[in-house]
């Protein structure tokens, strides 16, 4: 077991030092770069083993998680990466709807995620969720979580980075319903405070889906995705159909989601280009 812990947090280190733990397998791992993508990295430079499984500091999984997790791996060679539910609580209450839609990315760009409703079979999918997902070691090989996702803390959609740069591989992502946790959502200490707009929290929300995609998408896909994100987009991301629809009731505050989903939109077609730029320069000086 390993826990990332940082550097800067004095109540994890004391824990950890007050806590009994010479029983336990556990490996401590320090970071000091701020935000999930380098605390995951950090982890994941630590891992020795066939399979890797990955919860949040505000999740406590089922008891037998890693054994149904292990089961899907032992079952098919192919499959690369696995998740669940989490099921969240509110205080006393337990989000208890379900879904039959979940991890799918549509055709033209539009992301449904739902892991804390899923019912139903194992299925395919094409997206897991950062608090509840597991991996084969040999399909990970030397990919690592995407640095260039935007964010000090949450940095929202990094786990769709990875898993579709995993199913570009050709791994398969398998979502199950029974492998689960039990999820309390924690303070954040960053921009994104859940459900609170922060307009630097939308930008960089915006920015990382809005660069996952234009890299994953085929050249028709990313038009079709960006005509529709900028006319239409989602009550995350609005475009200017949403914006329609949600000015009469939320007014000025539609407008400031609208403007900062807009923004993340350029962004992310800018960091985008930017690589591809570089990328272009170093198979050019590779050529030489």
């Amino acid at each position: 077991m390993i826990v990332v812990v940082r550097d800067t947090d004095a109540d994890t280190w004391q824990f950890l030092a007050d806590f009994p733990l010479h029983n336990l397998p556990l490996q401590t791992v320090t970071v000091t770069i701020p935000g999930v993508v380098a605390a995951l990295n950090a982890g994941l430079a630590a891992v020795d083993g066939d399979i890797l499984s990955i919860t949040d500091d505000d999740a406590a999984p089922h008891p037998d998680w890693l054994e149904r997790i292990n089961n899907h791996f032992l079952a098919d060679h192919k499959i690369g990466g696995v998740g669940g539910r989490d099921w969240i609580h509110h205080g006393s209450k337990i989000e208890a709807d379900s879904c039959a839609v979940v991890g799918r990315l549509q055709w033209f760009g539009r992301v449904i995620g739902n892991h804390h409703l899923g019912v139903g079979e194992p299925r395919a999918v094409d997206v897991l969720k950062g608090v509840n997902m597991s991996f084969r070691t040999q399909a990970i090989a030397k990919l690592h979580f995407d640095e260039r996702m935007r964010g000090t803390g949450a940095q929202v959609h990094f786990e769709m980075a990875f898993t579709l740069a995993l199913k570009r591989d050709g791994w398969q992502m398998i979502y199950d319903p029974q492998i689960a946790v039990d999820h309390y959502p924690a303070q954040r200490f960053d921009e994104d405070q859940r459900n609170n707009f922060n307009a630097i929290a939308q930008i960089n929300l915006v920015h990382n889906e809005t660069l996952v995609l234009l890299e994953h998408l085929s050249p028709l896909r990313r038009a079709i995705f960006l005509l529709w994100a900028i006319l239409v987009g989602t009550r995350d991301c609005f475009g200017f159909v949403q914006w329609l629809r949600f000015f009469p009731s939320q007014g000025q505050l539609a407008t400031r989601k609208w403007l900062a989903s807009w923004r993340g939109r350029q962004q992310g077609w800018q960091t985008w280009q930017q690589f591809k730029m570089q990328n272009t320069k170093t198979k050019l000086v590779n050529a030489q």
